[in-house]
């Protein structure tokens, strides 16, 4: 089982990457491979799929895109290919955020994911980031929200994985509120 690789990136194709080290080239199945540069040295982190006839790298920029990865796989219907292609959107903290808030709507924009799939994610994966801080970006309105919401009775972190949610609208308050209570209500 590899951890990860430190090589010199001597090949970018649609779907992998070729790293070269010690004079070997390994093939690495990556979420975007155009996010790395022909003949830098990097370090990728590894995650090594074995099935009887296949032997597969996937690779990752980063640990914490490597751990979603791994929890994506976990989930029932999700293969590697699928969850690489979540990763594909490049935004960790909003796919997570759609699993936390029960945004199956933002999950189905996703390429290969449906309702099914969508729903069985947030099923399998719903309160398995509680050690992943949610920010949201600020602005007086999103605040004020955020305040009302509390007032309401709800906890500070509920609210705030809504507001995150919904931080690229541009709402009023109460626009903010509607919304977020429509998410919190689920």
């Amino acid at each position: 089982m590899y951890s990860y690789i430190i090589g010199k990136i001597v090949e970018i194709n649609v779907d992998h990457i070729v790293v070269e080290n010690n004079g070997i080239g390994y093939l690495i199945y990556v979420s975007n491979p155009y996010e790395f540069t022909k003949g830098k040295e990097i370090k990728v982190y590894l995650y090594q799929y074995v099935k009887e006839d296949v032997l597969l790298l996937y690779g990752f920029k980063t640990i914490e895109e490597k751990e979603m990865f791994l929890k994506l796989i976990l989930v029932k219907g999700i293969g590697c290919k699928t969850a690489i292609g979540i990763l594909a959107t490049g935004d960790l903290e909003r796919i997570i955020s759609a699993i936390e808030t029960n945004d199956v709507n933002y999950l189905k924009k996703i390429p290969g994911i449906g309702p099914k799939a969508a729903k069985q994610i947030i099923l399998d994966l719903q309160g398995k980031f509680n050690d992943v801080p949610i920010t949201i970006k600020t602005n007086d309105d999103l605040q004020e929200a955020l305040e009302v919401l509390i007032a309401l009775g709800y906890r500070k972190v509920e609210v705030e994985k809504a507001l995150k949610v919904l931080a690229d609208e541009n709402l009023d308050t109460n626009g903010y509120v509607k919304r977020a209570l429509s998410l919190l209500v689920k």
